[in-house]
């Protein structure tokens, strides 16, 4: 009687906060993220200044001016303010974190070619923060472990098969939820953030041009991609020629409008 009472009202609360908790992002697909967005921000904030304390910071002029320039002019389409630091590590990475923070590595800066290039990886990442990817990871997280204890309790987790089906559950929602999840947050930052460059003024078909680099760039075999946070090359690049030629209209009217940056690359 006690279990059944307390499932009611875990589904009752669970039901609640769904219904509380969907958002749209910038792309149009419904999402859930109950994570309230200040606390979201001050994890970002506290991520960034451990990073900085934690890897050297680049003193490079050049490699500085340029990223800076870039990042400024996605920013102001976005709005806000955004702290910029491009931090000496050899890694093709970048980042974007809730609560207007953008990092960006050296090694990613001596891949690309051109102010474009940078744009398309920047463009990208500030994607996930406008899409609350961040927000709604952390709280498919949180559902997940909730599930998992609602089976705990209401299963015989003594029983090998208890302890089974909560194994099962648990790379069920691993393989069948969090990482298709990722794949699609990937894809809709690459749609968001082509858009976004293109608005800024930058070229989106440099978009193709950087992730061949990035694909020649990679050593090693690649994962399979349904075993993957991330599209595969080939997935990402077909997808982004389908979009380019719509922001490349984007483009055209930032450039109408007197939009024309002039980042130079060191």
């Amino acid at each position: 009687m006690l279990i059944q009472l307390c499932l009611k009202m875990c589904l009752l609360l669970l039901s609640v906060l769904f219904l509380t908790a969907c958002a749209t992002t910038p792309t149009g697909r419904t999402q859930l993220a109950f994570m309230p967005d200040a606390e979201v921000n001050s994890m970002g904030l506290q991520a960034f200044e451990n990073l900085k304390h934690e890897k050297p910071i680049s003193r490079n002029v050049q490699d500085n001016q340029f990223v800076h320039c870039v990042a400024s002019a996605i920013a102001q389409e976005v709005g806000g303010e955004w702290e910029v630091v491009v931090f000496e590590d050899p890694a093709l990475n970048a980042f974007a974190l809730p609560g207007g923070k953008i990092g960006v590595y050296a090694g990613l800066v001596n891949l690309v070619d051109n102010q474009d290039q940078l744009a398309t990886i920047i463009g990208h990442e500030v994607g996930h923060v406008l899409a609350r990817h961040s927000n709604e990871r952390l709280s498919q997280q949180l559902g997940a472990q909730a599930g998992i204890t609602l089976i705990q309790a209401i299963a015989a987790p003594q029983t090998a098969m208890g302890q089974t089906a909560v194994s099962l559950l648990g790379i069920g929602t691993e393989y069948g939820i969090i990482l298709p999840f990722s794949r699609l947050h990937e894809s809709e930052a690459d749609t968001i953030g082509l858009d976004l460059m293109a608005k800024a003024g930058f070229n989106p078909a440099e978009s193709i041009a950087l992730w061949l680099k990035m694909e020649q760039a990679s050593q090693g075999p690649r994962p399979v991609e349904f075993l993957s946070t991330h599209p595969s090359h080939t997935t990402r690049i077909k997808d982004l020629q389908a979009r380019v030629p719509k922001a490349q209209q984007l483009q055209q009217q930032a450039k109408a409008a007197g939009k024309n940056p002039h980042c130079v690359k060191g």
